[in-house]
């Protein structure tokens, strides 16, 4: 997903999507682990795309009126 296509969705939506690409980097992982990788670079590319949808996630958080209680 490119950014703008992240942005435009909402904090629900952006959870979910959080949600199933930390379960898609975990069978990555064990994917890597027993050799069966073909694309190493996927790991790589989820990573990033989870810290664009965290980061997304907490603008949208601060937009709204502040932090969410995290200290």
């Amino acid at each position: 997903m490119k950014n703008e296509e992240i942005k435009a969705l909402s904090i629900d939506q952006l959870n979910a999507r959080l949600k199933d690409l930390k379960s898609e980097l975990f069978n990555l992982r064990f994917s890597h682990a027993t050799r069966n990788l073909a694309n190493p670079l996927a790991l790589r590319n989820v990573r990033r795309e989870i810290a664009r949808v965290k980061t997304a996630i907490r603008e949208k958080e601060i937009a709204n009126g502040g932090n969410d209680g995290n200290k």
